[in-house]
């Protein structure tokens, strides 16, 4: 039956799809009136427009007119206004078992009404219904610029629009106008050539190199190449004669152009870094208009960090005289590598008193749990704020150091999916930690207690997914200091009153200097089942034990059962579980009951399959949690096939052989354990 609601003409609704067929092309899109009061067809259509990445074009008649660049699953990065502004947000990209990749949107909240319009003259404009003028207001629009810097190719290939500059296009660096004379006139369609040809393939010339343009809606026709990080995305483009360009961008990995560039625009503050290929020579005369400005900036710079330098001395000696001995004792602590002398004079010291009394002097009743380094209590304020309580016990294998090192690691970290640290005290033998209180306890207590009776459904589960991919993703790449945590496991993700997740216990997390892949240590801290192969039998650990103990945690969300619970010979972990199944194409079997009747089994699959691929057996297969993130929230993303798993657990533990403090973390900031279990 034909529904008006599937085959729409210039109008969007929530809900409503726009689709297109990879196999045969066919597609719905938007179709613009002839004029704004002749309904008939006119020349615009809207729909996808996918070849490796999928993105929104608009074309006027079969020339695309604007495009919106990638969805990188949270945003269409060639469209400016969506870096920060919510109401455009709502996007939803399916890919089904046919082929067909379609589109659709929501309205932020139930209390608002918007769609979206194709108009005659090829704007799309998203408008919101406004009750108290009984009608529609236009709330963004696809031509954001001032100026024609948005309508496709304004500049030609290998030209640069920026509508802050007059005129508003240029070439590219290394590159000059075709057409002279047409270029002086203001028509910039005929773009630019380069000036001097690239040297790729030739002997005896030195190598090419690649200019960075900070900030730019990235060039049409980008292909997507599976890269573990950006200097591995430049070397594959360095080795391909036919790559011009190439950016990595967190939201999806590596991209090359290997045509020409059109369509670039500069976005700052937003947008992309993207690396232009150029000869030798062309870098090097780049590189001396910078010298000068160099210079100056250096010296100038140079004159205010001396001068910071003498404040900062006079500063910390005033501060020396005047900070209690004790105090001054933890605000000064050298943990990690490269990090000495870390201040956190921000951080509240809470007095002891106030801690006792807020606990109900550490009554049995306000117990929340017991871990590795002691009792976690429930703690309430007099002005009524909730709290956590992490009261490190002197018998406890957390010393000083444990101690320090995780107060000062997520006292400079500030994220949605982390856990809050309010303050901490030290006095005499007593060290606290003071967390935001997080009323739905742990994740392990969902998913593995049976007395428990809550379970969450397959919404609950991706949405704690993704969260703990972000958080993994702010600690290793987006964090003022790069972060190996060492210890990530179902009791250390704790959910709030919404069900978001925050990644907890940070006593054994490593800070990692910039250029440091790895770290080695004969102390090995954390727990089997989680810990890679590599850092449970060698001492070796980087980003990518993080992301095979990630791998774990993600199977067991979509199993419901812990890696270490199996009993059977044959079967002796989640993880050679998992494997078989996969080998013998029954993968379906593992999902947990629970969540088996749910509607999105290619998103599970898709879980399952990033699973298998974070637990590869060498850290070099793994993926790094940059490409993690971008497998699981971008559906159009093929992925590679998993080799097979690192088993390290050979003798699954017997559910009644598990120790108490590996049960249940009810509000697990504490639930580290030093030793293997």
């Amino acid at each position: 039956m034909w529904q008006s609601f599937e085959h729409p003409v210039n109008s969007m609704l929530p809900l409503m799809e726009l689709t297109v067929n990879q196999k045969t092309n066919k597609s719905s899109v938007l179709s613009s009136w002839k004029s704004a009061s002749d309904p008939s067809t006119g020349r615009f259509t809207a729909g996808i427009n996918h070849r490796k990445l999928s993105e929104i074009f608009i074309w006027d008649g079969d020339r695309p007119y604007w495009r919106s660049g990638p969805w990188d699953g949270h945003v269409f990065i060639g469209v400016r206004s969506m870096y920060y502004f919510a109401p455009i947000k709502g996007f939803h990209f399916e890919n089904d078992d046919e082929g067909t990749i379609s589109l659709s949107f929501s309205s932020v909240s139930e209390r608002v009404t918007q769609h979206y319009v194709l108009t005659h003259d090829g704007v799309v404009l998203q408008k919101d219904w406004k009750d108290d003028k009984g009608d529609w207001t236009v709330l963004w629009q696809t031509l954001e610029s001032e100026t024609e810097c948005d309508v496709y190719g304004k500049c030609g290939e290998f030209g640069i629009c920026n509508s802050k500059n007059s005129p508003i296009c240029s070439c590219l660096t290394g590159f000059e106008p075709k057409k002279n004379q047409e270029w002086n006139a203001g028509n910039w369609s005929s773009g630019c050539v380069r000036r001097t040809k690239i040297q790729c393939g030739i002997t005896g010339q030195e190598e090419d190199g690649f200019l960075r343009l900070r900030n730019m809606k990235v060039p049409d026709n980008a292909a997507w190449l599976y890269s573990d990080d950006e200097e591995n995305c430049r070397s594959q483009c360095l080795g391909n004669c036919l790559c011009l360009s190439y950016a990595y961008y967190l939201g999806f990995g590596c991209m090359i152009w290997t045509g020409s560039l059109i369509d670039i625009q500069d976005f700052s503050p937003v947008g992309v870094d993207l690396f232009i290929r150029l000869a030798h020579s062309e870098l090097v005369g780049s590189t001396r208009k910078w010298i000068i400005a160099v210079i100056v900036i250096v010296g100038t710079a140079a004159s205010a960090i001396f001068l910071y330098y003498l404040w900062r001395r006079m500063y910390q000696r005033y501060a020396g005289k005047t900070a209690t001995s004790k105090e001054a004792k933890w605000k000064y602590y050298r943990v990690g590598v490269g990090t000495s002398h870390n201040e956190f004079h921000d951080l509240p010291f809470f007095k002891f008193k106030d801690l006792v009394s807020a606990t109900n002097s550490f009554s049995e009743s306000n117990k929340l749990g017991r871990g590795g380094f002691g009792p976690v209590y429930k703690g309430t304020f007099e002005d009524g704020q909730e709290i956590a309580v992490k009261r490190l016990s002197r018998a406890s294998a957390q010393g000083p150091e444990e101690f320090m090192n995780e107060v000062i690691v997520i006292s400079k970290l500030q994220h949605r999916n982390l856990v809050r640290l309010l303050g901490c005290c030290v006095e005499g033998e007593e060290k606290l930690l003071v967390y935001e209180f997080m009323p739905n306890k742990s994740l392990d207590s969902f998913l593995f207690d049976p007395s428990n009776g809550q379970h969450l459904d397959w919404m609950e589960r991706f949405n704690i997914i993704k969260g703990i991919s972000r958080g993994l993703l702010y600690l290793h790449r987006d964090s003022r200091l790069r972060i190996i945590h060492r210890d990530l496991k179902a009791s250390n993700i704790l959910l709030d009153c919404n069900l978001n997740p925050k990644i907890s216990d940070f006593g054994m997390a490593k800070i990692f200097e910039s250029n440091q892949d790895q770290g080695d240590t004969n102390r090995i801290v954390g727990t089997y089942g989680y810990m890679s192969p590599e850092y449970a039998m060698e001492g070796r650990f980087s980003e990518k034990s993080d992301v095979f103990s990630f791998g774990v945690l993600l199977l067991e969300i979509v199993s419901g059962r812990r890696n270490n619970s199996f009993t059977d010979e044959e079967t002796w972990s989640l993880l050679s579980h998992a494997w078989k199944l996969w080998n013998e194409d029954r993968i379906l079997s593992m999902i947990d009951p629970a969540i088996s009747e749910s509607t999105s089994q290619l998103e599970i699959m898709r879980c399952i399959q990033v699973g298998l691929l974070c637990v590869q057996e060498f850290p070099e297969d793994r993926p790094i949690i940059t490409a993690v993130v971008s497998m699981i929230e971008n559906e159009v993303i093929d992925l590679p096939r998993p080799t097979q798993p690192g088993f390290i657990l050979r003798r699954a533990a017997p559910w009644n052989e598990v120790k108490p403090n590996d049960c249940y973390s009810v509000n697990g900031v504490s639930m580290t354990s030093v030793g293997g279990r």
